[in-house]
């Protein structure tokens, strides 16, 4: 019997083998073209084709499906719009609401570290709410 942990594990296999889609279109729809990439496991989209070659976002991204494995993916972008709502109803701005979020503080406070996921710890995000 295969248990919980070794099926995530190989679940995480396909965190790392990503499938990088050029789709304007759709990254206008669904951020007003604020972001450049968005990853929703296992696809990473992004705004043009230029950017299929920059290492730091490919890595954000990526730290992206690690929150989204650890939540089972629905549940992260439950909590990432609560995360957004709350900011905004605190008063921020959308931009400063944006950053506020708990897996983009840590998304881009590691994006530089390529091998962060090699040693990235479970639920690392909570350690910037």
């Amino acid at each position: 019997m295969v248990n919980f942990f070794t099926a995530i594990n190989k679940f995480s296999y396909l965190a790392y083998t990503t499938m990088l889609i050029v789709a304007p279109i759709f990254i206008r729809l669904l951020t007003g073209n604020f972001a450049r990439a968005m990853a929703i496991f296992p696809f990473i989209f992004l705004r043009d084709k230029a950017l299929k070659g920059e290492s730091m976002l490919i890595n954000h991204e990526k730290i992206h499906f690690a929150q989204q494995k650890e939540l089972l993916i629905i549940p992260f972008f439950v909590l990432y719009t609560l995360e957004y709502l709350i900011h905004r109803f605190k008063g921020k701005s959308h931009i400063q609401a944006y950053f506020a979020i708990s897996f983009e503080k840590e998304a881009y406070y590691f994006e530089s570290d390529l091998d962060y996921l090699k040693t990235r710890k479970w639920f690392q995000w909570r350690m910037f709410i």
